[in-house]
């Protein structure tokens, strides 16, 4: 009773996180822990699971965090053919949240959606050595604010979290058979990473360390519920956990043999303690447990390392990108439905805002009411349901230990899945055919693009002027904001007066040429600011045409733009070279389709003035016109130089950025000497005098600042 009584006065401060799946490996061993946990009730209550390591007071505030996560690290030895999908099958098995992958041995880096999983991953450039990923599911994924691709033996993500955010450092260390100048630069490496790691964050470090700590205990960093004998590469990895104050979680808790050993043999003669979970001192408290699952198994002759511990995320807000409608589904309803509110627009004599206003939002209504949003296609997953059966049955095979029939299954794993992957490629060769034969050019090319095509992750982190990797969102934003203000810096420094209007005009707009304008507009284009497609501009056909016309004359007449037309989104759209690189993106800009159209009224008045002053030669942005003949006369050169043995040399300029980098104020000049109209130049100059743009990160609907 009195005992009953002391537990219940006890605080939540005064428990501290219990060591779950305390094994015994005899049946001594368990009397032995029997007889001790007796004999410590003499002296009063124990909390249940006590961790080995003692934690001060004042960081005992942890233990108020409700939400528990369960993180992981792994070595693969290469993610080869369907690896993946089994791995991600395990982490669904065991409920982990984040995953560290080691010996990678994929090429690149970058990051990409898989089914419920965000996988950010970091190679080398040219050769399938090392790598490392971290694998994060959909609870985690939305709480990530960047990450940070070091190299292909370390990289590290940050997620939000409260009160702290937490950094997560997935590592593959050099073997002990690699040369000291290598395991140094690792070292080196993995410092300058923390040293850019914020001092308040969370940290924990995982990974295929390489290295043995022994059992011996070293206060602060082990204790002595490791396994076998520290070896050089395991004295400097406890070094290094000192000068940073880190401990290592696997030697925290009592664990059967079997839970502690990540590292097995082939032939089952030889285990090891080499893949470890770091923390910082403050945090240790957080950890409940860490230990191997034996159980799980992906082909490796390693074991899957997870620690269990308490912390609280903090979940990002849904960006709110814009609307992608069905084009395929474009409904009756929504025809008749805009027909009958254009009838009733008043469309003389209006202000062009306010016109274009009322006719984007009757089309932006009628297609949210009656067109189906579109939806991602989910990419087609050629591993079957055999091939993953069988993986299942190997993993129930290592548990059993029995070595010859693993062996067998994971030969039988490998050979499905190369079934598997020539059944599926022939399956998307049948579907090229089948649309080749029914003229559907472009599904055509987008099969054969996903066939041959060369997979490119999304790069969501650049360099800021200095060099230094940008890992997070917002600071990736401001980086673009400053790279376009600088690339059109000596745009926005030439003053520009264009509030005049001219009295001038020239001849009215015709409904024939925006006719003409709306027609040649391509389908399938992404829409600008206003997501508003051109298909459900065309579909209106006459009563469409009816009112772009009024919009255009007012524009004409007033020379005052919409707002909607002077906006336009920027995507970033990586070239060759380092994708960290601004420079090394293209800035393609989307704009509103109904000013499209206005524009290309425009640059059809102008083309008459244009036409007379190319040369007959010039055959590069004119219509009609190919280089063929001009790569004809270069060859007909090169073949009569090299058969009298004459030099020949050509000269080949490319102006970097030539068209970002016009200067406007001589570009109004040159088209009046050329003769074109001032009433042209003005509605020209004022559309670019106020234009406003900002960026967007392709899939995160993430926009800058507004650059004017």
């Amino acid at each position: 009773m009195i005992r009953n009584k002391k537990l219940k006065d006890m605080t939540l401060e005064d428990w501290t996180l219990r060591s779950k799946g305390v094994q015994h490996a005899t049946e001594e061993e368990w009397r032995t822990s029997t007889s001790s946990s007796r004999a410590d009730e003499v002296d009063g209550p124990k909390p249940k699971g006590r961790s080995a390591v003692d934690v001060p007071g004042s960081e005992r505030k942890v233990r108020c965090w409700k939400e528990k996560y369960c993180i992981g690290t792994w070595n693969v030895r290469s993610m080869n053919l369907g690896k993946l999908e089994v791995v991600k099958q395990e982490m669904a098995r065991i409920n982990i949240d984040i995953l560290g992958i080691s010996e990678l041995k994929w090429m690149g880096m970058g990051d990409f959606n898989s089914d419920d999983y965000h996988v950010y991953y970091c190679g080398q450039e040219s050769r399938r050595r090392n790598g490392v990923a971290l694998i994060v599911n959909k609870r985690v994924g939305k709480a990530v604010m960047g990450y940070n691709l070091k190299n292909d033996r370390m990289m590290s993500i940050r997620i939000q979290g409260r009160p702290f955010n937490i950094t997560i450092i997935q590592v593959y260390a050099p073997t002990s058979i690699a040369e000291e100048t290598e395991t140094e630069q690792f070292y080196e490496d993995l410092q300058h990473l923390l040293e850019l790691t914020p001092k308040k964050d969370v940290l924990l470090i995982l990974g295929d360390w390489n290295a043995k700590v022994g059992s011996q205990e070293i206060k602060g960093t082990t204790e002595k519920f490791g396994l076998g004998v520290q070896n050089e590469a395991g004295q400097r990895l406890i070094e290094f956990c000192q000068e940073n104050k880190l401990v290592i979680t696997n030697t925290l808790f009592q664990q059967h043999k079997r839970q502690l050993y990540t590292w097995k043999s082939p032939d089952g003669q030889h285990r090891n303690q080499i893949d470890y979970i770091l923390c910082s001192q403050r945090w240790r408290s957080s950890i409940q447990s860490a230990k191997t699952r034996p159980g799980a198994d992906c082909g490796s002759d390693h074991q899957l390392l997870i620690a269990k511990l308490q912390l609280k995320l903090k979940k990002a807000g849904k960006t709110t990108g814009l609307v992608m409608y069905n084009l395929n589904q474009i409904s009756y309803e929504y025809t008749v439905e805009v027909k009958n509110r254009f009838k009733e627009l008043d469309l003389v004599d209006r202000v062009p805002e306010e016109l274009w206003i009322e006719a984007c939002n009757t089309v932006q209504e009628a297609a949210t009411k009656t067109i189906p949003k579109k939806r991602k296609c989910k990419k087609a997953k050629w591993l079957s349901n055999e091939a993953l059966q069988i993986a299942e049955k190997r993993r129930e095979t290592k548990c059993r230990g029995d070595r010859e029939s693993y062996r067998k299954l994971n030969a039988d794993f490998q050979r499905i899945a190369r079934r598997d992957k020539r059944a599926f490629l022939n399956e998307q060769c049948k579907e090229i055919e089948k649309n080749n034969r029914k003229g559907k050019t472009r599904d055509l090319f987008r099969k054969i693009g996903d066939i041959r095509g060369k997979f490119c992750a999304k790069m969501d982190m650049i360099k800021d002027k200095n060099g230094r990797d940008l890992t997070e969102a917002e600071d990736n934003k401001k980086r673009w904001q400053e790279y376009t203000e600088e690339l059109y810096q000596k745009v926005l420094d030439i003053p520009d007066n264009p509030d005049n209007i001219v009295a001038d005009l020239e001849p009215d707009i015709l409904e024939s040429e925006v006719k003409w304008a709306l027609d040649s507009l391509a389908n399938n284009k992404a829409s600008g600011g206003d997501g508003i497609p051109v298909e459900l501009f065309k579909i209106l056909k006459d009563d469409a045409v009816k009112v772009l016309h009024s919009i255009c004359q007012q524009v004409w007449k007033t020379q005052q733009w919409p707002e909607d037309w002077k906006r336009s989104v920027y995507i970033p759209i990586p070239k060759k070279g380092s994708a960290k690189e601004c420079s090394n993106y293209r800035t393609i800009a989307l704009i509103s389709h109904a000013s499209e159209v206005m524009l290309k009224i425009i640059q059809g008045r102008l083309q008459q003035y244009g036409d007379r002053e190319l040369p007959e030669v010039q055959a590069g942005f004119r219509r009609g016109r190919g280089t063929r003949d001009q790569i004809a006369n270069m060859r007909w050169i090169m073949e009569k130089a090299r058969e009298f043995q004459k030099n020949i040399y050509f000269c080949f300029i490319d102006y970097a950025k030539a068209f970002d980098c016009v200067d406007h104020s001589k570009l109004w000049q040159v088209l009046k000497e050329i003769g074109v109209p001032d009433h042209l130049i003005h509605l020209l100059r004022n559309l670019y005098s106020s234009i406003r743009a900002a960026h967007q990160q392709p899939e995160a609907g993430l926009l800058t600042s507004r650059i004017e």
